[in-house]
């Protein structure tokens, strides 16, 4: 009996086949872009701010601080611009020899109306050196609102208020992703470039559609809702503590918040190794406490859909001036996003836009390289004790 032999896909069958996955990773990265800025650009221009309670209760605002980063003395006064409101400051530090100390001491006489303490100490309730270093603070404050914020991001004046304007019925959380400012040499312009027109826009959109994530840079919370979730120490259980944050405040059926605008970081100077480390680090966190979206993160620079674009345009599918069109709207649309949000906005910026793309995929590919990082010489594992190393 004769049979049929299977068929064999044939070339024409292989490079439509070829030309459909080529334009669904087009359409797919291309859609996420736009639909991230639309939502960013609409928060800007539409968003309503909604006014602060009135009065607004006290607050406890805890800076984490460990050795002398540029800047320093700047964004700790910052802390003292708070003004219609009763807070106080407490400035933790894990060690009694840390050189921050006489800066902190002068900073406390300076403003002698803001009641303010120096708090020196490390309590090991977890394998993270930051919540070891706040968890005195946290246990130390005398009001119900309490903000952690970290000691290189630099407040403006209202930011109190913004803070309680962002709280509403159903939030567990407020938080605010850094925005990079006063960048100096191309490493540090493209740190800012990763914080302001990729992360931060990710996170405002997120937030815009319903979706916020903590960012550890700054998290503001009324005490029960994290006691209740059994105090500072839980936020330990994930490798940061803004993952751990978000997973908290969405077990509790509550959201999280991002202010209207970023609270500003100044950036100064950075080495591309600094630059790598930093992202790297936070891409291995967020593999760790998200992994289905971080499965996702290659697709969100430029790069790929813009490769498939030429891939597309090798097959004749596509004619050549697809590339440069796909270049200009892919930016044109993050420059309207720039400019609504106010951060660096021109035509010099694009090709820092375009590294910034180029480096997003080698950032996630060497995210799978290690489950922890080094922090401060001090590596942090998920479910480990802290164990000394070398930066």
């Amino acid at each position: 009996m004769h049979r049929p032999k299977p068929s064999v896909p044939s070339r024409c069958d292989m490079n439509l086949a070829l030309v459909a996955g080529l334009s669904a990773l087009i359409g797919i990265g291309f859609l996420a872009h736009l639909i991230s800025c639309a939502a960013v650009v609409w928060r800007f221009l539409r968003a309503k701010r909604i006014r602060p309670p009135a009065p607004m209760p006290a607050l406890t605002v805890l800076r984490p601080v460990c050795g002398i980063d540029p800047g320093l003395e700047e964004t700790l006064a910052s802390s003292y611009r708070a003004h219609d409101v009763t807070y106080e400051v407490l400035f933790c530090v894990a060690n009694a020899d840390d050189p921050s100390i006489p800066l902190i001491r002068r900073l406390i006489a300076a403003h002698p109306e803001t009641p303010a303490r120096l708090l020196i100490g490390d309590e090991r309730v977890s394998s993270n050196p930051k919540l070891n270093n706040l968890v005195k603070g946290w246990n130390a404050a005398r009001h119900d609102w309490i903000a952690m914020i970290d000691s290189n991001v630099l407040l403006p004046r209202d930011y109190v208020q913004e803070l309680f304007s962002a709280w509403q019925e159903d939030t567990g959380l407020v938080t605010s992703p850094p925005e990079g400012i006063r960048p100096k040499g191309l490493w540090a312009k493209l740190e800012c470039a990763l914080l302001n027109g990729y992360q931060a826009r990710w996170q405002l959109a997120g937030d815009q559609l319903c979706n916020g994530f903590a960012q550890g840079k700054v998290l503001f919370w009324r005490r029960d809702i994290l006691d209740d979730a059994g105090g500072p120490a839980a936020l330990g259980r994930e490798l940061a503590e803004d993952v751990a944050a978000t997973k908290i405040v969405r077990r509790g059926g509550l959201r999280v918040r991002l202010i209207t605008s970023p609270f500003p970081q100044p950036i100064y100077h950075r080495t591309f190794r600094e630059v790598w480390l930093r992202h790297v680090r936070w891409a291995r966190v967020r593999r760790a406490g998200f992994p289905s979206l971080f499965a996702l993160e290659v697709l969100t620079g430029s790069l790929v859909p813009v490769l498939a674009t030429v891939s597309l345009v090798a097959l004749h599918h596509v004619p050549v001036l697809a590339i440069p069109a796909m270049v200009a709207l892919w930016y044109g649309l993050e420059w309207v996003v720039a400019a609504s949000a106010g951060w660096s906005a021109s035509a010099k910026e694009v090709p820092v836009w375009i590294l910034r793309d180029a480096s997003i995929p080698v950032i996630w590919l060497a995210a799978f390289a290690s489950r922890g990082f080094v922090w401060r010489s001090t590596r942090v594992e998920p479910d480990h004790e802290p164990i000394v190393a070398a930066e």
